[in-house]
C-alpha cells in the first residue's frame, strides 16, 4: 500500500523537479547577496548636525612635518559654529560681552541728567535698579536730594550707603506741578500725593479760585508740615 502513496504521476514529477530548482536558485541569491562586506549605514546618532564641524575633522595635521605634528598632539579640537550663529553674535554682542565696566571711585553722577546705562556704570547698580531709579524721577519730577535714592523700592539704609558718594543733584532741573491748572487724575499721580489729598485740592482751587501757596493747602486737614517739606520743590503757584 506504501507503493501506492509514493508513487507520481510523470507530470507530477516534472512539478516537483521545478518547485526544487527554484528553492535551490533562491537559497543561493539570499547567501551571496547577503555576504559581511556589506555597508551598514551609520546610526543617525552619530552624524554631525548640519552646519557643525571641528577642526579635528577639518583641519588635519600635516605629519610630514615633526614640528607641526608634535604641536597637534594633546590639542583639544576647537568648535567651529554656522555662519548664521556668528552673525548672530556680532549683532548682538552685549549679550556675550564681559560685565560692563563700572566707574572708578571719585567719579559723581548727576542723579537728574543720569540715563540707564550711565547708572549701571555705578559699583552696586545693574539694569534691575538703573530702571527702577530712572522710573520713579520721571514720577516725582526729578531728585531734590539724593537721600530720596532711598524711596526707591530695594534701596535699604545700607544699599544706600554705598551709593551715595557717587550722586549729586541739580534742583534746577525739577519739573514742578502746576497745581492751579492741571486736572485731579495729573496730579495724584505724584507719588507724594494721595488721591484724597488730589481730590481736596482741586475742590479747593474751585471753591476759592487760585491757590496762592501753602497756606491755602496747611488749611486742609489732608496736609500736613511733613507734606509740605517733601512737597514745596514740586508745586508750583503760578
Amino acid at each position: 500500500m506504501w507503493k501506492d502513496y509514493l508513487y507520481f504521476s510523470k507530470g507530477e514529477r516534472r512539478a516537483l523537479l521545478i518547485l526544487v530548482g527554484l528553492l535551490s536558485v533562491s537559497l543561493g541569491l539570499l547567501i551571496f547577496t547577503d555576504s559581511p562586506g556589506t555597508e551598514i549605514e551609520e546610526p543617525p546618532y552619530s552624524k554631525q548636525p548640519m552646519g557643525y564641524e571641528t577642526s579635528k575633522q577639518q583641519d588635519k595635521p600635516d605629519l610630514s612635518d615633526p614640528k607641526k605634528a608634535a604641536d597637534s598632539q594633546g590639542s583639544t579640537p576647537q568648535v567651529r559654529y554656522p555662519k548664521q550663529y556668528k552673525s548672530y553674535v556680532a549683532d548682538k554682542p552685549g549679550k556675550y560681552e564681559n560685565k560692563q565696566q563700572k566707574y572708578p571711585l571719585g567719579t559723581v553722577v548727576d542723579l537728574n541728567k543720569a540715563d540707564t546705562s550711565e547708572l549701571k556704570c555705578i559699583p552696586g547698580i545693574g539694569s534691575t535698579y538703573a530702571t527702577r531709579i530712572v522710573k520713579f524721577r520721571n514720577l516725582l519730577g526729578g531728585f531734590y536730594s539724593v537721600a530720596q535714592l532711598k524711596e526707591v523700592y530695594g534701596i535699604d539704609e545700607e544699599k544706600f550707603d554705598t551709593l551715595k558718594e557717587w550722586f549729586t543733584v541739580n534742583e534746577n532741573t525739577l519739573k514742578q506741578l502746576l497745581v492751579n491748572q492741571l486736572p485731579e487724575d495729573s496730579i495724584r499721580k505724584h507719588p507724594y500725593i494721595d488721591y484724597r489729598q488730589a481730590k481736596v485740592l482741586v475742590r479747593l482751587r474751585k471753591k476759592i479760585g487760585k491757590l496762592s501757596g501753602w497756606d491755602n493747602l496747611l488749611l486742609l486737614e489732608e496736609f500736613t508740615e511733613a507734606d509740605k517739606s517733601r512737597l514745596t520743590p514740586y508745586l508750583s503757584f503760578d
